[in-house]
Order: structure tokens, then C-alpha cells, then sequence
């Protein structure tokens, strides 16, 4: 099957809501259409895009747009292992990778890679991530609030100052300023260890204040403080030893270069609003400054103006993209974005994988109603504790919740659904998700796939068979 860019002179006046959902996926690394991009895309509008990308040698093995039809059963035969070539370059395509703690199945910046490359080495990751910068490296990565707590490219540090200087000046959590007031002490005793010990970890601080209480999951007063100084600049990560953060001064990590450069709040705007929407291939201006977080819909909007008088956006109608008025929304696409014919995939997406983590837009261009269940008290969960989105090709199909069992070796299928109105597709999509589902109980080390005796869903049966069948 040919996966060749549409002529984007045409795409110009408008996009399809399929188009529109490939153009986001080829965005975020899924599409089978090489990395060869659009030319020509003016703002003008006037000029015609000639290149037409040439199809991967492997071809899709057919989840077919008609519903009646039945998948081959084969996922897009995905490369061995990444190097650490490949994760920079799938990093650097998304721009970050949002980190949480839960690891039922497996902590969640490890899977955006998992999803778009396929089984990789986890310790490549966690030496890039993990590895605490220092003044003469380059390339190495830190943690900042960037969507939420992410990953990002260390010299990225100055386009988020405004964001410190929110925190610190209590504009964007005023309880912090309130509950740094009010603990003003162990906050300058903070700083004083950390310039004089240098990294430290929350538990290497020995203080009668570190001791877990409170509300804020527990933690001491001296990791809430250690947090406040992270979220206001004043302290950086460096790195993680055993997944728990190290805190430095941002002068025992950052390179000079990195720590001098000034970026105003516009410039910062400018810079991430693009970054947002080349990242996203298409979206609205909130769906782009949702990207990096970005709350002044003024100077977003702003931005988004620049980079249409630029030409590095264009405004584009979207089929079915309406305000809540009925009214179509305005919608921008990337300059350079490629519009595949087809996309090619089939992936488990975490809660937090940048296609996903903004549940608007998730509905809007995916037609999924989606929420996380883990706070949700069990008998009232309708989908599971820990659900994920199923990619198949350019559509999103249902939600599987997963537990990597370690006891028993075993990645255990909790629940599994398909979206309503895909039941006559069932077993397409099981025969497309048990490799998937083998790839992934490989490469967490385990033995291979179970389906829980207790196992809910729409999607069970059709992927027991699957999964027995590959067995």
C-alpha cells in the first residue's frame, strides 16, 4: 500500500478529519510516509508542494478503512532496537517526555518511545535521562515543568524563566508563595545545603522537617520545599538514581552558555508555540499552547499571528473542527507538515503520550472520551484502573488496561474495549494488538501475554483468541 503525500496545494484550503488525524499522527512520528517533507507550503497559499514521499519498503499489512473488512493480523515490521541515535531523534521530534510515577505497566516516559519505535533498550533511555548534566556537557537532558513534569533538552532550560519567575513570584500557585512564606527557613536552609553539598536527593537531607506527612502525597516539608525551588528555577534536577530525583543549584549542572542566555516572555511564546505546533502538525491555538502548558491565550494567540505572517503556519479549515457555537473552529497547520495517504501503525499509547494527554482535542480529532480511572474508586470504574489508548493505522480504537505481572512473568490484560460502533471490528483489531502485546511483555522482561480470568470487555474474547493463537 502507498503511502505518498497528498498534493498540499490542496490540503491548503482545507483538511479532512481523516487527513487532519494523519497529518497529527505523522506529527508525532507514526506515519508510514518517510520523513521527506512538504514543499512549498507558502502562505500565499499560491505556490504547489511537487515531492511525493516515497513508501517504506514494508508494507501495511491492512487494517482496512471499511469496518466490514478483517486485518492481515501484522503490525508495520518495525527495525531492531534503537540506538541512541534513534531515541534522540524521537525525542527530539516530540520535544519532550512527560514523566509520572505509576508503573503498573511501565512508568510513562518510557512509552511514547515504546509506541512510535518498538521494543528498545531501557537503560540507553535511562542513561540519557538519568545522567546529570554538568556546566561542560552538551546535549544532555534535565527535568522541567514544561507540559507537566517532562523531560527536556537541557539547553532548552531559558525558554521556560518566565515560567519560573511564575512560580517564584507566586503568580501561577499562589499557595506555594503562601506555604513558602510560612516555611521561609528550611527553604534558605535548603539552599544553603544544596551550594555547599552540592546534587542531593530528598532522602540524602538529613533534617528534623524530612519527615513524610500532610497532603501533599505524603511527602516532608522538605521535599515540598525542594519541589517549590524546582518549580521556580532556583534548583534543577540532576539527574535520578533509583527514579528518584536529584536537586543541584542551576550552576552545578548547566553549561554558562545555557545559564547567560536571556529569553523574553514573548520570544519564550514565539519559540514554544512553534515548537507546539510543528510537534502537533495541525491544532487550534489552544490545542498548540496547551503543548508546553502555555496560559496567556493573549500572548499565545499572539504567537500563533507571528507565525502565520511568517508563513511557518497556515490557517486551515478542518472538517468537523467547531466551537461549541456550532462555528468552525480555526485550525493552523504546520508549513513543512507531510500529510501521509496512510498511516501505518499499531500502538499502546500512554495517558500521557503528547497524542493523548489533552482530552479536548483527543475527542476532536480522535473521537475518543477518555479519563484516567486511578482515582476512581474500583466498583465505580467503567473501563479499568490504568486504561490505554489503542492505535491502529490513523484511528484510535479502543483502550486495554495492562499490568506487568513480575511474579508471574506474565503481561496481564485487565480489561480490553472497543470503541463504540467498532464491535463488528473486534477481531481485526485483536489480530493487529496481540503482537503488540508480545512485543511489549518482551521487552518488560517477562514471558509472554495473559488475559485475566476476570478480564471485562468488549474486546476480551476476540483477543484471547488472538493472543492463543499466536501462542
Amino acid at each position: 500500500m502507498s503511502a505518498s503525500l497528498s498534493n498540499v496545494g490542496d490540503v491548503a484550503e482545507g483538511l479532512s478529519a481523516a487527513q487532519a488525524r494523519r497529518v497529527a499522527l505523522a506529527a508525532q512520528g507514526f506515519s508510514s510516509a518517510r520523513s521527506s517533507r512538504a514543499q512549498g507550503f507558502s502562505s500565499a497559499r499560491s505556490s504547489r508542494a511537487q515531492g511525493f514521499s516515497s513508501a517504506r519498503s514494508s508494507r501495511a499489512q491492512g487494517f482496512s478503512s471499511a469496518r466490514s473488512s478483517r486485518a492481515q493480523g501484522s503490525t508495520v515490521e518495525r527495525p531492531g532496537a534503537a540506538s541512541e541515535r534513534r531515541l534522540r531523534t524521537a525525542i527530539g521530534r516530540l520535544g519532550l517526555l512527560q514523566i509520572d510515577s505509576v508503573n503498573v505497566f511501565e512508568r510513562s516516559h518510557y512509552l511514547p518511545l515504546f509506541a512510535r519505535l518498538g521494543a528498545y533498550d531501557r537503560a540507553v533511555l535511562d542513561r540519557l535521562l538519568f545522567t546529570p548534566t554538568h556546566p561542560s556537557s552538551t546535549g544532555g537532558f534535565l527535568e522541567l515543568w514544561a507540559h507537566e513534569a517532562a523531560f527536556v533538552p537541557a539547553e532548552d532550560w531559558p525558554l521556560f524563566r518566565f515560567r519560573h519567575d511564575s512560580f517564584r513570584e507566586g503568580k501561577r500557585a499562589w499557595w506555594e508563595q503562601s506555604w513558602r512564606d510560612e516555611h521561609a527557613s528550611i527553604v534558605d536552609w535548603l539552599l544553603d545545603e544544596v551550594r555547599q553539598s552540592g546534587p542531593l536527593a530528598a532522602s540524602e537531607i538529613e533534617h528534623d522537617a524530612n519527615v513524610r506527612r500532610g497532603p501533599w502525597w505524603g511527602w516532608s516539608d522538605v521535599k515540598i520545599a525542594l519541589e517549590i525551588l524546582f518549580r521556580s528555577g532556583e534548583l534543577v534536577s540532576a539527574g535520578r538514581r533509583r527514579f528518584e530525583r536529584r536537586y543541584a543549584l542551576p550552576e552545578h549542572v548547566l553549561p554558562t552558555a545555557v545559564l547567560d542566555r536571556v529569553v523574553g516572555v514573548e520570544e519564550s511564546h514565539l519559540e514554544l508555540m512553534r515548537r507546539g505546533l510543528r510537534a502537533h502538525g495541525v491544532g487550534t491555538v489552544k490545542d498548540v499552547a496547551d503543548y508546553y502548558r502555555l496560559r496567556d491565550s493573549r500572548l499565545a494567540a499572539a504567537a500563533m499571528q507571528a507565525l502565520v505572517d511568517s508563513g511557518e503556519a497556515v490557517p486551515v479549515a478542518v472538517e468537523g473542527w467547531q466551537t461549541r457555537a456550532g462555528r468552525p473552529e480555526k485550525a493552523y497547520l504546520w508549513h513543512e507538515a507531510t500529510v501521509p495517504r496512510t498511516v501505518s501503525a499499531t500502538a499502546i499509547l500512554s495517558p500521557f503520550d503528547p497524542v493523548v494527554w489533552e482530552r479536548s482535542r483527543l475527542e476532536r480529532v480522535f473521537g475518543m472520551n477518555y479519563r484516567i480511572e486511578i482515582y476512581t474508586p474500583a466498583p465505580k470504574r467503567v473501563y479499568g484502573y490504568y486504561t490505554l489508548p489503542i492505535l491502529v493505522d490513523s484511528e484510535i480504537v479502543g483502550r486495554i488496561d495492562l499490568k506487568s505481572d513480575r511474579q508471574r512473568g506474565v503481561l496481564r490484560v485487565q480489561t480490553a474495549w472497543v470503541e463504540s460502533g467498532r464491535e463488528a471490528e473486534t477481531g481485526a483489531i485483536a489480530e493487529r494488538l496481540a503482537p503488540v502485546l508480545a512485543e511489549a511483555a518482551a521487552w518488560q522482561g517477562l514471558e509472554g501475554v495473559e488475559i485475566s480470568e476476570t478480564a471485562r470487555g468488549t474486546l476480551v474474547a476476540a483477543l484471547t483468541a488472538a493472543v492463543r493463537w499466536r501462542a
